[in-house]
């Protein structure tokens, strides 16, 4: 659910090899996010602020930030010391964020894996709604990356889609379901035929650990949000 999103219609997107379809259209996504996330985006952007344990004073970087929404909530906690790095690859969904940027953030064209922060230069980042859009073959390139800009001790946080509730609306499953359809590779290793198997933010354990993170924990937020918390050994 942000510029790296894949989607099926000129309306929303265009395509891009390398990163997927980029999402052109600010408003119609924050439509649509709203109906995916069951309105509740200021609710969950509050909690995925407290669970990385930002701090005043902290430098955040929100990788694939589209309109910015989870930016401004870190903007509010690391305060006016405190500095917010929004990266998206959309120049549309760019351009609507900086025109919306609270004083202490900035927004910049850029992809995970390729990141041109320098090395352990943040205390937090964060990637939500991101990891099956970017493609297969760039998603160690990308976590590689995150672990690089951190500084020792920081935290990361990635999360997706991950119902928890026994009865959800029929809206997000089949949601869920074709976005992960659309974006994960068949023939890629490690590949999964279950559609919210693929878009399960627990796959990435393993390669969060081989990227160097120590610590890796997983928590949800229900009802349809799953989250890695991971640490930078000091």
């Amino acid at each position: 659910m942000t510029g790296n999103a894949q989607q099926s219609t000129n309306t929303h997107g265009d395509r891009n090899s390398e990163i997927g379809i980029l999402i052109t259209k600010p408003r119609g996504y924050l439509a649509v996010k709203s109906a995916f996330l069951l309105g509740r985006v200021g609710s969950l952007n509050t909690r995925l602020v407290e669970l990385t344990g930002a701090a005043a004073g902290d430098h955040v970087v929100d990788i694939g930030c589209g309109p910015g929404q989870l930016v401004g909530a870190f903007a509010d906690r690391v305060g006016p010391a405190g500095r917010v790095i929004g990266i998206d690859p959309s120049r549309a969904m760019i351009d609507y964020a900086t025109g919306r940027a609270a004083s202490n953030c900035r927004f910049e064209v850029g992809v995970a894996q390729s990141l041109t922060l320098p090395d352990a230069s943040v205390d937090v980042v964060t990637s939500t709604f991101v990891m099956h859009h970017i493609p297969e073959a760039q998603r160690t390139a990308a976590l590689g990356q995150m672990f690089r800009v951190l500084r020792p001790g920081g935290r990361l946080l990635l999360a997706d889609t991950h119902p928890t509730g026994r009865v959800l609306p029929a809206a997000v499953r089949i949601m869920s379901r074709f976005a992960a359809r659309r974006t994960d590779d068949p023939h890629a290793p490690g590949h999964h035929p279950d559609p919210l198997a693929a878009i399960d933010i627990r796959r990435y354990r393993e390669a969060l650990r081989a990227a160097g993170f120590g610590t890796v924990d997983f928590t949800t937020i229900p009802p349809t949000t799953g989250v890695l918390l991971a640490t930078k050994d000091v």
